[in-house]
């Protein structure tokens, strides 16, 4: 046969058809969506061009004589026609492959000697030769012949053919075939590299532009890159305003540049999903060719992804070295995040925050894996990535991401909620497990059902355990040193075995939250989210509600002495201390007196960042109390009517639920996964409350021991243990230090973490070289869209307390702001933590960067009934503080308004 179509078997014989076209074939038989081909082999051209090859010059001819053959040679190729038998069989391919209305792709391949299966020939694992011949696009059938000819003379131009010298190869080895494909009527085009090809690193790269993908190829169109992490799936776009692509010419002669419209100049040429499609796509042909691809493709108008070419991606400084026993993301570059991660450990953290952190994380979830069934082998061969769930990078603590993969996948059943899992981490939320992945997740669910089943008992053996211990620890200033080291040890060692409970909890709460998810979004109408998040309302009050309602508790006893209550809410900062002092002595009352102690006994561990080990919580500091209750004394804001709020915000949702969803038998099923829901949710803000006390015992015990090396002359001051690790800080007193100028120390990481904190912040996803310092990975804020002379700005995110709101924002990126200066204002947070619950208390909104529906912000929102709106990217960037806003709680929109008039306000 003088033509290979599609379905015969030598058109997947490289030394006949070339790597191009063998490779497309491969695709179109393992199901990739390759538009309909035949080919031109290789013996075609051998026969037509014997004569010319035979007179070619020695590789090493000088580059005039080698062109001057060249391009002899080439025009009498040109000029050359296809015997009868060719042309007939072309003809006939190409009426059925154009189906009557198709143009057609006319495209070369150089084709290696048939002793070289995968060396020299174009779009081989070893050499690209790409962009050395000819390709032609739009062409009708009656001119592919020609086209044909052109492609074999394109075989021979000047570039190929000093390349071919350069590579000491013989001119007279430049053998070309044809293939002729259907034309794809794609509207947007792209290269794709499954691996980043500068780096090597687990990242494809997709470049897109609007137009066919020539534009992209040639550098004639503007062009938007993608970089999707194949680990993740997250995307990172850079987009240009688009001026320029490549488009059909309307009289048939070929692609031609046109202006971009204008309505697509400013918006990426593809969605992040459709990214993730491509990326998949290229992650797909790397998987079946076992090394990293280059493909080129296009979109259609229906959204349907058509691959047209698939090579070896070219590296710089040639192909990464080949992994494979590691996981994906474990390549060349190591992957960070701080979302969420930044809710407890906010801005810089010093030695000690940072390395009880690394034990916390280590303990707990060594714990809870356990607990879920892994085995104590698989544990101790995972340890190393325990003991680096996180880092610290610029003095700021961010989880590493590819750590947290690996331990995860551990658990039983993890593929079944790493949606919400992804959600929670900042990710993309959009992971789909793989069939296999179900089928193990399923074979796990008796198991999983057995441990839920457990979970209830177990969660009150924890808080009952817990509660005695914390009673067994309130004479923490009259133990010595080694009694206080012996307190911690015995302290941390029980955590290591109790502590997994909660992070079961987490589990289940995350896996019910995934099933409820899905089924509100099946079965009701109207928004998934505020339906859901009102029924997460009501139930027995948390350790976390509770410790808010005594706040507003104390301050209704304060408002009912009005001379105490001025005194109180003009209180300076500096004289809160003297005045906590008359509230527990007795000088207001004794009942007062009564509450204010029991308040500050029961709830005195809870405070903004009160897991820095390096800031003072109540306990050290009561004065904090009396900060904490002057814009609650200002307000009116009742126990009662914290209640009613709650109350209502779950009858709106029953009301929405019975509106929406008209089969009793569905509300039923949705009620009780709601309740499961309560449940968790609690039992979590029970358990987050306890770790709270747990930081704060751990906090007394290092500053104590810290003013004991002072007096012992080891440090100059008490907090000087905050530039220690909680290893050094031991080790001074069990004679296990390596460095034991312990001063000395302290300066050094001083000055580190004074330089963090003057230098720029890697941001919320950095990457690091793997095993190298952390390079300056930054760009520039982007300026504000919502800003105090009013911006037209609209963002969106999860809305997750009902009402609309509008009022001045107020950019709040430390929670230790003064609570009055956001009463009346609508918080915008990068995140929350219940260390903000005075700021929340009197503000009129709020707006997160981070959060899902289970989320503090999300759930202390719909407790206050104040309009919120989570998962707002970039919120504090986009909006200037004291720009005006509206805020709308069930739609999750947050807009730039006009400032009123202030003849109004």
């Amino acid at each position: 046969m003088p033509l290979v179509r599609a379905g015969d078997p030598r058109l997947t014989d490289p030394t006949l058809v070339g790597h191009k076209f063998a490779r497309q074939e491969q695709l179109r038989l393992a199901g990739f969506p390759v538009p309909g081909f035949c080919c031109v082999p290789v013996t075609v051209f051998d026969t037509v061009a014997a004569a010319p090859m035979a007179s070619a010059p020695a590789a090493d001819a000088a580059p005039e004589h080698l062109l001057d053959w060249a391009k002899r040679t080439a025009d009498d190729l040109r000029a050359a026609t296809l015997t009868p038998e060719v042309a007939a069989a072309l003809e006939q391919a190409v009426t059925e492959i154009a189906a009557g209305e198709h143009l057609l792709a006319v495209r070369a391949c150089v084709v290696a000697d048939a002793t070289d299966t995968d060396g020299t020939g174009e779009d081989s694992a070893t050499d690209a030769f790409a962009g050395l011949t000819d390709s032609f696009l739009y062409v009708p059938p009656a001119e592919v012949a020609r086209r044909v000819v052109d492609c074999w003379a394109s075989g021979l131009n000047a570039e190929s053919i000093l390349y071919r010298a350069r590579r000491g190869l013989p001119p007279s080895s430049a053998r070309v075939a044809v293939g002729v494909q259907r034309m794809v009527p794609g509207v947007r085009s792209f290269v794709a590299f499954s691996r980043d090809p500068r780096t090597g690193a687990d990242c494809c790269v997709v470049a897109a532009a609007h137009g066919i993908g020539e534009g992209v190829v040639q550098e004639r169109a503007d062009v938007d890159h993608f970089f999707v992490d194949n680990a993740t799936d997250t995307v990172r776009v850079e987009t240009v305003v688009k001026k320029s692509m490549m488009v059909p010419a309307a009289d048939g002669t070929g692609p031609v540049v046109r202006p971009v419209p204008t309505e697509l100049a400013d918006a990426p040429v593809l969605t992040d999903d459709e990214a993730r499609r491509v990326a998949a796509l290229a992650a797909r042909v790397q998987e079946h060719f076992g090394l990293p691809q280059d493909i080129e493709g296009t979109f259609t108008p229906d959204g349907t992804i058509h691959l047209v070419q698939a090579r070896p991606v070219v590296f710089a400084g040639g192909p990464p070295r080949q992994e494979t026993a590691r996981p994906r993301s474990a390549y060349d570059d190591v992957p960070w995040s701080n979302h969420n991660i930044t809710e407890s450990y906010p801005g810089i953290s010093g030695a000690l925050t940072y390395s009880q952190a690394r034990e916390f994380y280590r303990l707990i979830f060594r714990d809870v894996y356990r607990r879920m069934g892994v085995p104590e082998r698989r544990l101790r061969a995972n340890d190393h990535h325990l003991r680096r769930m996180v880092g610290l990078l610029r003095g700021r603590v961010y989880y590493r991401l590819d750590a947290w993969f690996v331990l995860h996948h551990q658990i039983p059943g993890f593929p079944l909620i790493r949606p919400w899992w992804e959600v929670s981490m900042g990710l993309t939320g959009d992971y789909r497990p793989s069939r296999p992945e179900l089928r193990r997740a399923l074979v796990s669910v008796p198991g999983l059902l057995w441990r839920l089943a457990r979970l209830p008992g177990s969660a009150r053996r924890f808080l009952r355990w817990w509660d005695e211990l914390v009673e067994q620890h309130r004479d923490l200033d009259e133990r010595s040193a080694e009694e206080l080291v012996a307190t911690y040890r015995r302290l941390w060692a029980e955590v290591g075995v109790r502590w997994g409970v909660t992070l079961v909890n987490t589990f289940f709460m995350l896996g019910t939250a995934t099933f409820a998810s899905a089924l509100v979004r099946r079965w009701v109408d109207g928004d998934e989210q505020r339906t859901l998040g009102g029924l997460l309302m009501g139930g027995r009050e948390h350790r976390s509600v509770l410790g808010v309602r005594s706040g507003i508790a104390l301050a209704e006893l304060i408002r009912a002495r009005p001379e105490l209550a001025a005194r109180i809410a003009d209180c300076p900062d500096g004289a809160a201390d003297g005045l906590w002092r008359e509230l527990v002595d007795g000088t207001h009352g004794g009942a007062l007196a009564e509450a204010a102690r029991e308040h500050l006994r029961r709830y005195g561990d809870r405070a903004p960042h009160d897991l820095k080990l390096e800031e003072p919580s109540p306990r050290q500091r009561p004065g904090m109390i009396v900060t904490m209750l002057r814009p609650l004394v200002r307000g009116d804001l009742t126990v009662a009517d914290s209640r009613a709020r709650e109350r209502q915000s779950r009858a709106e949702a029953e009301r929405e639920l019975r509106r929406n969803c008209p089969s009793p038998a569905r509300r039923l099923v949705i009620r009780t996964l709601a309740a499961g829901l309560r449940f968790f949710v609690r039992t979590r803000e029970d358990t987050r409350y306890c770790r709270s006390q747990l930081y704060g015992l751990t906090r007394h015990v290092m500053w104590r021991l810290g003013e004991l090396l002072t007096e012992a002359g080891r440090l100059d001051d008490r907090l000087d243990v905050l530039d220690l690790t909680v290893d050094e800080v031991l080790g001074a007193y069990d004679g296990t230090l390596v460095d034991t100028d312990l001063r000395a120390v302290v300066r050094r990481r001083r000055e580190q973490r004074l330089a963090a904190a003057d230098g720029p912040d890697p941001g919320v996803r950095p990457t690091t070289p793997r095993n190298r310092p952390l390079p300056s990975l930054l760009a520039g804020p982007a300026g504000p869209v919502a800003s105090a002379g009013d911006g037209p700005v609209e963002l969106r995110g999860l809305p997750s307390s009902n009402g609309v709101v509008v009022g001045q924002a107020r950019v709040v990126l430390d929670p230790s702001t003064p609570p009055e200066t956001c009463r009346d204002r609508i918080i915008v947070a990068k995140e929350t933590d219940p260390g903000w619950l005075m700021l929340m208390m009197v503000a009129r909104g709020m707006v997160v960067e981070r959060g899902t529906l289970l989320s503090h912000t999300a759930i202390t929102g719909r407790l206050l009934g104040v309009p919120t709106v989570v998962a707002v990217p970039d919120a504090t960037t986009l909006i200037e503080d004291g720009a005006w806003i509206e805020v709308d709680g069930a739609t999750g929109t947050v807009r730039g308004v006009p400032a009123p008039d202030p003849a109004t306000v």
